[in-house]
């Protein structure tokens, strides 16, 4: 599957949005208008004006949906999620080539709230991965104490933790231990 830079850039924005969502053992990642603001601005979220509680709120609710894409098991059940995503943000699609990047799209109409942005931008990169059939491959970690999200690109679609080296090596060093303390007992 071509993954183009700016979808990959949407990606990994979906992906870190949904992430800041509160969970039993983490608060919100973004809980007011200055981690939004921090957000935008180190995801390089273009063309976004001055940002409020209503945005914050806006994001939020997007947040949560996105969640619930990452949530479904079934290709339609996603398709929908999505659908009312971008069809809410009032997508416009246009090529541009701002800030040295080359010619890419984007979906969010001009002067759109921040929520519509990346309602659109990464609701249609989501998108494209349900129109290839790989709906599968956006993940949630499988360790039994972490259920962040992730779209898992590699090659054989066998990704099980959103970071090997820190959800990945912790599980495999306990089944390690596990293994030679029954070995040894």
């Amino acid at each position: 599957m071509l993954i183009t830079h700016d979808t990959r850039c949407a990606l990994d924005t979906v992906v870190d949005l949904v992430n800041t969502a509160p969970d039993g053992d983490t608060g919100d990642g973004i809980p007011d208008v200055t981690a939004l603001h921090e957000f935008v601005r180190s995801h390089q979220v273009s063309d976004v004006g001055t940002l409020a509680e209503h945005d914050l709120a806006a994001v939020h609710r997007v947040r949560g949906r996105f969640a619930e894409v990452f949530a479904a098991t079934e290709p339609r059940e996603a398709a929908v999620l999505i659908n009312d995503l971008v069809a809410a943000a009032g997508t416009t699609p246009r090529l541009t080539d701002h800030d040295g990047y080359d010619w890419h799209m984007h979906y969010f109409a001009p002067g759109a709230s921040v929520a519509d942005h990346l309602a659109a931008d990464c609701g249609m990169a989501l998108a494209f991965f349900v129109v290839a059939g790989e709906q599968d491959r956006l993940r949630r970690c499988e360790a039994p104490d972490c259920r962040r999200a992730f779209v898992d690109l590699s090659r054989n679609r066998s990704r099980r933790y959103c970071d090997s080296r820190t959800c990945g090596n912790r599980l495999h060093v306990a089944a390690y231990r596990a293994r030679r303390k029954e070995a040894a007992g």
